[in-house]
């Protein structure tokens, strides 16, 4: 059993690891960013296809993803929401994302995220990321605007 203690402990090591895979996507950093994926990680992406299956296919997503922009990335998450319990953990969060594409279109997009992480081997790694866009029900068209 964990007490209160153990788990905001568990707690702010999950918030750090959020702020570690921030900074890695601020900088565009796949080195810093990998580790905290499982070999066996599960990615459902805002983008085709329906899911990136394993940390190379993550990996390779996220260098596309990376080498669209021109620059640093702009990266902020609200509303975070972390929630432990033994070797599972839970997160949700809305992102938001600021960048130059090449041929300097600007991109601004909220889009809400949940990951799940297990502890292996002492350490927290995550197993699955949804990653999702609200739509305007009217026209289809993506919400990537919204605000919390």
């Amino acid at each position: 059993m964990h007490t209160p203690t153990q788990s905001t402990a568990e707690e702010a090591r999950l918030h750090d690891l959020l702020e570690q895979g921030a900074r890695a996507i601020r900088a565009k950093d796949l080195g810093g960013l990998m580790p905290r994926y499982a070999p066996d990680v599960v990615l459902f992406d805002v983008v085709g296809p329906l899911r990136h299956q394993g940390a190379e296919a993550v990996r390779r997503r996220m260098a596309e993803w990376f080498a669209s922009f021109e620059g640093p990335i702009g990266y902020e998450m609200s509303d975070v929401c972390v929630d432990t319990a033994a070797d599972l953990a839970c997160c949700h969060r809305v992102n938001h994302v600021r960048a130059t594409k090449h041929g300097g279109e600007q991109l601004s997009m909220r889009w809400r995220e949940t990951t799940c992480y297990r502890k292996r081997n002492g350490q927290w790694v995550i197993t699955h990321q949804h990653s999702s866009v609200p739509f305007d029900a009217a026209s289809g068209q993506a919400s990537l605007d919204l605000q919390s």
